[in-house]
């Protein structure tokens, strides 16, 4: 984006910090009252308990607005004080840190050959080699850009205070991997047969081993039904549950993807669980219940796609990468304790 358009956004981003925002909304504080029954007032606190996933979705898509105008403002700030500090323009100060750190020889013409041939284009070599080159050159000057930029903010200790939407989240019945008592706690709604929940579930393996004994997860099931397999690999897993090997199982369904009957099974058999008690509660449907209740959980929350996650109680959804998740946990872990606390616990 160029440096004219990111300014023109700074008065719409600080417009976006008025008394309305999220942080307002979730806070019992600054909860303002939106109703009044038979003299009864009724707060927007009151309104987010009673029906909490009306506005959820709404109020997410609203952060992710404001969010992005922050870090867009950040990013402007910074240039425009190092410009100052350097006693250089804007420009030329992009010049001299992106631009000529960017700078260096185009790829050989065997390299831009593979990645020609890797490209499976139908185009000639020699019509897209300009735009292969062109594309590699703007790659390396994000890179540069982005570098720079964390550079900026790593020494003005940069903290983003717009508070994200957040909601309580029921955990009874529900399996946690490490402690209750872990000062973060990841909810995930997930489909063991839904693609981006396979995707995603390295990058939440590669978050709980990066803060040990700080984040505990949560997994419940949202099997999607445009997925045939998902309702029953769900209750197998809970089948599992009731064996004491919950998690063995629940790891093997999102690394073999075998779904079918006969291979939820199989994967009994493989973590030497009881076959007879467990093909006899995946066939009589014995832990659907569980199934349908945390299916009722995602509907009351609004959630409309999978995986959803809840990061003590913070709403955000998609196929998350691990720089995402560590985010957030980040995030959490800086707040006061009486702050990181929720109602979910």
């Amino acid at each position: 984006m160029k440096v004219a358009t990111i300014l023109s956004l700074i008065p719409f981003a600080l417009g976006l910090l008025g008394p309305a925002h999220a942080s307002d909304i979730n806070s019992p504080a600054g909860s303002p009252v939106v109703l009044e029954i038979g003299g009864t007032k009724i707060t927007a606190e009151d309104v987010d308990r009673k029906i909490p996933g009306r506005l959820l979705q709404a109020r997410f898509t609203h952060y992710q607005a404001e969010r992005k105008a922050l870090d867009e403002f950040v990013e402007v700030y910074l240039i425009e004080q190092a410009a100052k500090a350097e006693n250089l323009t804007v420009e030329a100060l992009l010049d001299k840190h992106i631009t000529k750190a960017a700078m260096g020889p185009d790829p050989s013409e065997d390299v831009l050959r593979t990645i020609y041939e890797l490209s499976a284009t139908p185009e000639p070599y020699e019509k897209t080699k300009v735009q292969i080159v062109e594309r590699l050159r703007q790659a390396r000057l994000a890179k540069a850009k982005n570098t720079y930029i964390e550079s900026l903010k790593s020494k003005a200790n940069v903290a983003i205070l717009l508070a994200p939407p957040r909601t309580d989240v029921p955990l009874t019945k529900t399996q946690i991997r490490g402690s209750e008592n872990a000062p973060v706690m990841l909810v995930e709604f997930a489909d063991y047969e839904c693609p981006y929940c396979q995707m995603v579930q390295p990058a939440i393996d590669q978050a709980l081993k990066a803060f040990p004994g700080k984040v505990a997860f949560a997994f419940k099931d949202v099997p999607l039904p445009m997925h045939a397999n998902a309702p029953k690999a769900a209750e197998a897993s809970h089948c599992a549950a009731a064996q004491g090997k919950y998690w063995e199982y629940h790891d093997l369904l999102f690394s073999s993807k075998q779904l079918d009957i006969g291979q939820l099974k199989e994967h009994a058999k493989a973590l030497k669980l009881d076959s007879a008690a467990f093909d006899k509660c995946l066939d009589t449907g014995a832990t659907s219940e569980i199934v349908r209740a945390q299916m009722n959980e995602a509907n009351d929350l609004g959630l409309n796609s999978t995986p959803s996650f809840f990061v003590n109680g913070r709403f955000s959804q998609g196929n998350l990468s691990f720089e995402q998740i560590r985010q957030m946990i980040e995030e959490e872990l800086a707040r006061p304790p009486a702050q990181r606390t929720t109602a979910q616990r």
